[in-house]
C-alpha cells in the first residue's frame, strides 16, 4: 500500500497499526486499522481507480436505508478512503465456513430487492446493450480470442458480435434500475446487529449503474466463483420475485438468461485478461464454471442470436480456457 500516514493523521488515526488485507482482482487495497477512535478500514485506490464513484454510490445506498459502509474520511484526489470496518463475515467466509447458505442467500435478495425498488441516482451511467456489449468484447474478444484462436478478431467479427450482444439485450438492458454489477457473496456482509435488508452490507458497489435488475440476480444465484445448489437458486428468485411483486415472471427469466449469457462469456474471459495481462492466473480455476452457466444460458430461446453467433465462428471444443494460458510455463 501507499504511504497514507497525513491521511490517517489529519483524520485523528495517526496512531493506527494497519493489517493488510486480501487483494482482490482490482488495483484497491485495504488494510484493517487497530487501536485507532473506531473500527475502521483504510481504502487506498492509486489510479486508474477513482474513490468518487464509490463515495456517491455509498451515500445513495445509505439515503435509501440500505447498509453501505459509513465515509469516516476522504482523500479523492490522493485516493484514500476512512471507511466503516464491517468486520469480516462476508457471506463467501460464512459459506465457506460451512453456513447454511438458504438464509443468506434469501437475505441478500431481500436487499437487493429494496435496492432495486428505490429510484436510482441520476449521476449512473446506462449498463445498456451497447455497454454490456463493449464489455464483452473488451474480455472476450481482446483477450480470449486471441489467447484461444492464435488470431485477433478481425473488424467483421467485431461488428457482427456488437450487433448480437445489442440485438439480445435490447429488450430487457433498458430497464433503468439501480444494478451493483457485482452482487456476490465477498461483496455481501452479514451484519448480526441489524435487521431487514439493512442486515445484508453492501460493499464494492463503485462500478454501479443503471440497468436490468436481471443482472444482479444472475449475479448472486450463477456466482461465476462457487456453485449455488438448485433449491437456493429458485429459492433466491422467488424471494426477490414475491419482494417486488410486479414483476411479469417469465419476461424476467428471459431477461436473466439474456444478461447470464453476456455475463459468463465475459467473465469467462476475464479470467484470462487477469491471468495474461494482471499475472492473477488463479483465477483461471473458474473459467469451467462460467462456461458450463454460460452453457445452460444459451439453451433459452432469449440467448439465441448469441448462441447462433458461438455455433458459427467458436467450435465447442474451444470453449474453455485457452490451453496456451493454462497450460505450465
Amino acid at each position: 500500500m501507499r504511504d497514507a500516514t497525513d491521511f490517517l493523521r489529519a483524520a485523528g488515526f495517526g496512531g493506527a497499526r494497519l493489517a493488510p488485507l486480501a487483494a482482490d482482482a482490482s488495483y484497491r487495497r485495504y488494510a484493517r486499522l487497530h487501536g485507532g477512535p473506531r473500527p475502521a478500514l483504510l481504502m487506498d485506490a492509486p489510479p486508474p481507480e477513482d474513490v468518487r464513484p464509490f463515495l456517491a454510490v455509498a451515500r445513495h445506498i445509505a439515503g435509501i436505508g440500505l447498509s453501505a459502509p459509513e465515509i469516516v474520511a476522504a482523500d479523492e484526489a490522493q485516493g484514500f478512503l476512512l471507511l466503516e470496518d464491517f468486520g469480516d463475515a462476508t457471506h463467501a467466509a460464512l459459506l465457506d465456513a460451512g453456513a447454511d447458505p438458504m438464509p443468506l442467500y434469501l437475505e441478500a435478495a431481500e436487499a437487493m430487492a429494496a435496492l432495486h425498488a428505490a429510484p436510482p441516482p441520476g449521476f449512473l451511467p446506462a449498463w445498456d446493450g451497447a455497454a454490456m456489449a463493449r464489455a464483452t468484447a473488451a474480455t472476450f474478444l481482446d483477450w480470449w480470442w486471441p489467447a484461444a484462436t492464435g488470431t485477433d478478431a478481425s473488424d467483421a467479427t467485431r461488428a457482427e458480435f456488437d450487433a448480437v450482444l445489442r440485438t439480445m439485450l435490447a429488450p430487457f438492458a433498458e430497464a433503468g434500475c439501480f444494478v451493483h454489477r457485482d452482487f456476490f457473496p465477498a461483496n455481501l456482509m452479514r451484519l448480526e446487529s441489524r435487521h431487514g435488508p439493512r442486515r445484508t452490507g453492501l460493499i464494492d458497489f463503485q462500478d454501479a449503474a443503471r440497468g436490468s435488475p436481471a443482472y444482479d440476480l444472475v449475479s448472486l444465484v450463477e456466482d461465476a466463483r462457487r456453485d449455488v445448489a438448485p433449491e437456493v437458486r429458485a429459492a433466491a428468485i422467488v424471494r426477490y420475485l414475491d419482494v417486488r411483486g410486479d414483476m411479469d415472471r417469465e419476461a424476467f427469466a428471459a431477461a436473466m438468461a439474456a444478461c447470464a449469457a453476456q455475463r459468463h462469456l465475459r467473465v469467462a474471459a476475464l479470467w484470462v485478461r487477469l491471468a495474461r495481462r494482471d499475472a492473477k492466473p488463479r483465477y483461471l480455476v473458474h473459467g469451467p464454471r462460467c462456461w458450463r452457466l454460460l452453457d445452460r444460458a444459451l439453451a433459452h430461446p432469449a440467448a439465441r442470436p448469441l448462441r447462433d453467433f458461438l455455433d458459427t465462428h467458436v467450435p465447442r471444443a474451444l470453449r474453455r480456457n485457452p490451453i496456451a494460458v493454462t497450460e505450465p510455463a
